[in-house]
């Protein structure tokens, strides 16, 4: 188990009866907000706290949609660390960022600074580009790979953020299947590789991604663009894909060769003032021995 507990600008204030209650910033003026979540069985456990969301997301059938206690709010900037992201309420409930991550933005930088050596990283499935901006901010090349122009977009805004737009990178809007078959012709080698791929999705021209069908056949591709000395492999995955961490760590162990190892871990958000702790996503990470 895996628990991100060093935000200082990101709060899980409570959680129950199927939604959970963030504060997104720092805690004398963040944004607080109500959003649904499956995985949540259990009653609230501070009820009084609740009536301070500034935003509730109502969930409704094909999708849903926000209601403000005022108007709602812009784009913000969110501090972890060393590291800068900007974070805004998106029509699908999401805030462009997921906190749980933070425990495996860590692990990769910490790896890629103690390498010792350039290191080139491939992140497919990218999404706002936290994990590129991680390996940037450590010293890694990336090349950053997600179907959807917005959230590629939305990625470089993340790195100029951070000041590292003149790093070594690049960033393509692409199905990540067919990206990763034309990088296998070219020749291209990878020292590691981070996935974070949704249970369902549609490439650029309209490519039909489904997990359960393609994640295995996606990964044995990809040992063809390892380097003969892999730092990483990480896969992660949302809570609600429906996949164990054991799922994804038989798989990283079926197809890696013995050089490495593969552990299998829950990602967990502490809850202010709760001994409980909230399953957010599951990830299985592999590197040498």
């Amino acid at each position: 188990m895996l628990i991100a507990n060093d935000w200082e600008q990101y709060t899980l204030l409570d959680s129950g009866d199927g939604e959970k209650l963030e504060q997104w910033g720092a805690i004398e003026n963040g944004l607080v907000l109500a959003r649904p979540d499956p995985q949540v069985l259990w009653p609230k456990e501070k009820p009084e706290l609740w009536d301070s969301a500034d935003g509730t997301y109502i969930r409704k059938e094909g999708g849903g949609y926000w209601e403000w206690k005022n108007c709602a709010p812009t784009e913000s900037t969110l501090h972890y660390k060393n590291l800068k992201f900007i974070v805004k309420p998106t029509d699908f409930k999401h805030m462009g960022l997921f906190p749980e991550q933070a425990v495996n933005w860590d692990w990769m930088m910490k790896l890629i600074q103690n390498a010792k050596r350039p290191i080139r990283v491939l992140n497919l499935f990218a999404y706002t580009g936290a994990a590129t901006v991680a390996c940037l901010s450590a010293g890694a090349e990336v090349c950053h790979v997600d179907a959807s122009k917005g959230m590629t977009t939305w990625a470089k805004q993340n790195v100029a953020l951070n000041g590292l737009e003149d790093k070594p990178m690049r960033y393509i809007v692409d199905d990540v299947l067919k990206f990763v078959k034309r990088e296998i012709k070219r020749g291209i080698k990878y020292d590691a590789v981070i996935m974070d791929p949704p249970p369902f999705g549609r490439g650029a021209q309209g490519e039909v991604w489904k997990i359960e069908k393609m994640l295995y056949p996606l990964v044995n591709e990809l040992i063809h663009l390892l380097s003969n000395e892999p730092l990483f492999f990480l896969i992660s995955s949302y809570a609600g894909s429906g996949f164990s961490a054991t799922v994804l760590k038989n798989i990283l162990n079926s197809i890696l060769d013995s050089r490495g190892i593969a552990e299998g871990n829950e990602l967990c958000l502490p809850i202010k003032d709760s001994t409980n702790l909230l399953p957010a996503g599951v990830c299985a990470r592999w590197t040498m021995k």
